[in-house]
């Protein structure tokens, strides 16, 4: 029988996880520049705020979306629709996916290793999960998404940053060599990259590549290159982007539509594992049971056929285009020092004064809502995320004049 502790008296009991109330109690400085613009336009009104906080796209979904979404929702009966699918995953979406890899890419990707998820977050955690065992350290190359340390942690792993070069924004690869170890389980590669808009050349990717084999012949160990990609088709100027399976056998693929499409609220993208990864099968069993284990499965079934009908659509790039080369000629020309991004839809900023943090918060006194540097692995910068309206861009370059000019008084 257990006894029940006396009326009044104090117990030691906890009632949550510490880990998850730090992450809780300490949120995404994005999230918080987000509702801080919210409190602060109901307060002064929406004209006055800029926010360009959240990668959240502005230009509409292609009207394949729309189209794909209105003839599902006409079927005579749409209990198939809303219905639960496969685990992985509907079979003729995920035949759909890698159909479209192997035509763009010849890649080789069977469907039945692709696995649906709720969008590139889930893509990743599933991954992270799935790969990780106690020691295991993955590399995030600065400047890096920030969530991407929260979920390295959460799978029980040590992140490890590798530092950028500075002229470039391409990834310090002596730096790199030197970080990979016995423990090096695998490495995240953004390109086109948030925060700088970076896009990695083929030759740096080959040279990571490189290095990955290098180390694991070195250690006796197969470090997986697992690439984030939802910017992938937000490219400007015909630079290309290198298929990474191409580049490196161990590779795994998480993808997104919330950039591509303009859906990141409906959550949907997947995993797809390379048909050269060493253990192939045991490494997407393991994908199944971390999504099972995570409560990722059966990603929404009607945007997975959404997105299946519109696997090959392409966003609006030109929207984009006009948006960046107005805010970065706008913005050198003032004195700002800026990134020039090759793709995404960020621009990198050096901050005006050392303490990026103190910067963000003066720019807000201006109306402006820009996110520092520092959780991205980037002290001493800011990202502007442009993927705004036109407008809201032009009408915001009085209050990065008048930023500006504060700092020369």
């Amino acid at each position: 029988m257990v006894k029940s502790a006396p009326r009044g008296a104090k117990t030691e009991a906890i009632m949550f996880n510490s880990k998850m109330y730090e992450l809780g109690s300490h949120r995404s400085v994005i999230r918080d520049l987000f509702e801080f613009g919210k409190k602060r336009a109901a307060e002064v009104g929406a004209d006055k705020v800029y926010d360009f906080s959240l990668g959240n796209p502005n230009v509409p979904a292609p009207d394949g979306v729309k189209a794909a979404a209105e003839k599902l929702l006409a079927l005579p009966d749409n209990t198939v629709l809303h219905g639960y699918t496969s685990a992985q995953g509907d079979a003729d979406v995920r035949r759909a996916v890698a159909d479209s890899i192997n035509a763009r890419f010849g890649a080789g990707v069977s469907p039945d290793f692709i696995y649906m998820t709720c969008g590139a977050a889930a893509s990743l955690t599933i991954t992270l999960n799935a790969l990780s065992e106690p020691g295991d350290e993955f590399i995030l190359l600065a400047p890096f998404f920030p969530e991407y340390s929260v979920f390295v942690k959460a799978a029980g792993a040590t992140p490890v940053v590798v530092p950028f070069d500075a002229a470039t924004f391409a990834p310090d690869l002596d730096a790199l060599e030197k970080a990979l170890n016995a423990h090096t389980k695998g490495i995240i590669v953004n390109s086109p990259n948030n925060p700088s808009g970076t896009v990695y050349s083929r030759a740096t990717l080959e040279r990571i590549a490189a290095l990955l084999s290098a180390a694991s012949a070195k250690f006796g160990t197969h470090i997986v290159l697992i690439a984030d990609e939802p910017y992938r088709e937000l490219v400007y100027d015909d630079i290309e982007v290198p298929y990474l399976m191409n580049v490196y056998p161990d590779t795994v693929v998480c993808y997104s539509w919330s950039k591509s499409l303009s859906l990141p609220g409906e959550r949907i993208g997947y995993i797809a594992i390379s048909p050269r990864l060493y253990e192939k099968e045991s490494v997407y069993a393991a994908v199944c049971g971390a999504g099972r284990a995570l409560g990722y499965v059966c990603a929404p079934g009607m945007f997975q056929r959404v997105a299946a009908a519109c696997v090959n659509e392409l966003p609006d790039i030109e929207a984009y285009r006009r948006n960046r080369d107005l805010i970065y000629s706008a913005l050198t020309e003032m004195g700002y020092d800026c990134v020039h991004p090759d793709g995404a839809f960020y621009l990198f900023v050096r901050s005006l004064e050392p303490d990026a943090n103190a910067f963000s918060d003066r720019a807000k006194n201006y109306g402006l809502l820009i996110v520092p540097g520092d959780t991205f692995g980037a002290p001493g910068y800011v990202r502007i995320s442009y993927c705004v309206s036109h407008d809201m861009i032009e009408r915001s370059l009085p209050a990065f004049r008048a930023l500006i000019d504060s700092y020369k008084k």
